[in-house]
């Protein structure tokens, strides 16, 4: 985006929805977007957002008027013929999905997913399986409720199968390491891994189904451009029949020999604590819903939930932007979330955690005093985000909210450790 181009007519950002645009680590922190529609402005340019499953800036905005919105009624999929043309694939339906409530299931897979999968397989389609978690499992745990924690990082330790078949415990936050655990350091009792990942799920399809040939693509088996290309090229050419996959298999794929997806679990991204964690997990599960049934052949959509009847998993269940939006919004709209205001969070870390909370309270201190004099602006924190520590530095974050949050912030020097996130994607 930041590109030189003369004479600049069109920009099209496209999988808009992506939060990916948004950079806010390492610095420059900014969102393509945003620069996009200041480029558009300064240019003259037209500005296209395409997307099947808009932001709520976005939506808003188009609800507004302020933006223009063309939709698509159908799907449609230009196909190259062997002249060099295209010609367009007969539309199909948006897939069917189901829902299964798996409170009590004991089982990583549900009896309508596994038969789903089988049926896929038996007529020699293909099938994702979505999981936005990596590795064997999440973290273990005792019968007390004690898990191992990174002496780095005040997070969990994930569980890893590593080359060769040995199994790790990984944080994923700063990527120390360390030998698994059969029994719980603080009170001996047997560890059990809890929150099943990708790895677990690639597994149990193969115990299930032997013949199946399986890729795995997260992380850990995708690290480079050129991997993820040939991964897809492999499951593009049939050389597999499952992919299992995070949210990279959410990602846009036309792939029309799959039929059926499904979320072995839709409630990780719900738990994040963050205001847009219904929006994203929305947009993930209508993405990822949307991979099944391109083509001629109709698809199919599982989703294993714990939560049945939180709005965004029935919304997306119905492919419904607007109905999902019109019950989020309000939400928002009482709770002064965006797109009813604009944030800026500043975070200060520090090996100590006494003088991090000491520098954030007379920061907090200093923005209120300017604040006095300005309409519409509040400072709140300072608070410990969600992960507290990372890297053996203590974290402590404020919270400026207002209709211009940085004009407050551009009125203060911040010494060295404190970072300025305008428009956070994210302040838990």
């Amino acid at each position: 985006i930041f590109a030189p181009q003369s004479e600049l007519g069109l920009i099209i950002i496209d999988e808009a929805h992506e939060w990916t645009y948004k950079q806010s680590d390492p610095a420059p922190r900014y969102d393509a977007r945003t620069v996009a529609a200041h480029l558009a402005e300064l240019t003259g340019a037209t500005l296209v957002y395409g997307t099947a499953t808009p932001d709520a800036e976005r939506w808003y905005e188009a609800a507004e008027g302020d933006l223009m919105r063309l939709d698509l009624p159908r799907r449609f999929r230009p196909v190259a013929q062997p002249d060099g043309t295209t010609t367009m694939w007969p539309s199909t339906e948006l897939p069917p999905v189901e829902i299964v409530d798996v409170r009590g299931e004991r089982q990583l897979f549900s009896e309508p997913l596994m038969q789903a999968l089988g049926e896929t397989l038996d007529r020699d389609e293909q099938a994702i399986l979505f999981l936005n978690r990596r590795g064997l499992a999440g973290y273990l745990l005792c019968s007390q409720g004690h898990s191992p924690t990174c002496p780095s990082c005040d997070v969990s330790m994930s569980v890893h199968e590593l080359p060769g078949g040995v199994t790790r415990l990984i944080c994923h936050q700063c990527n120390r390491s360390r030998s698994m655990t059969a029994r719980c350091a603080e009170c001996g009792r047997p560890m059990r891994e809890a929150r099943a990942g990708t790895q677990r799920v690639e597994q149990e399809v193969r115990r299930l189904f032997p013949a199946t040939k399986v890729l795995r693509w997260d992380r850990d088996t995708a690290r480079t451009a050129e991997q993820h290309e040939a991964m897809l090229g492999q499951f593009t050419r049939h050389e597999a029949d499952v992919l299992v996959g995070t949210q990279m298999v959410a990602k846009g794929l036309d792939l029309p020999l799959v039929t059926f997806v499904g979320v072995v679990l839709a409630d990780y991204s719900l738990w994040s604590g963050s205001f847009r964690a219904r929006e994203q997990t929305f947009q993930l599960l209508a993405q990822v819903a949307g991979r099944a049934g391109r083509a001629e052949r109709p698809g199919r959509v599982v989703i294993q939930t714990l939560t049945p009847d939180d709005r965004a998993i029935l919304a997306a269940s119905e492919h419904d932007v607007d109905g999902f939006f019109e019950g989020e919004l309000p939400w928002r709209n009482e709770h002064q979330y965006p797109p009813f205001t604009r944030l800026v969070r500043l975070m200060f870390q520090h090996a100590s955690n006494e003088y991090a909370l000491e520098e954030a309270a007379r920061v907090k201190a200093e923005l209120r005093r300017i604040a006095s004099g300005l309409p519409d602006v509040e400072v709140l924190g300072p608070t410990p985000p969600t992960i507290a520590r990372v890297r053996g530095r203590y974290r402590w974050s404020l919270l400026v909210r207002g209709a211009d949050p940085a004009a407050l912030v551009r009125e203060i020097d911040l010494p060295p450790g404190w970072v300025a996130d305008v428009d956070p994607t994210n302040v838990t």
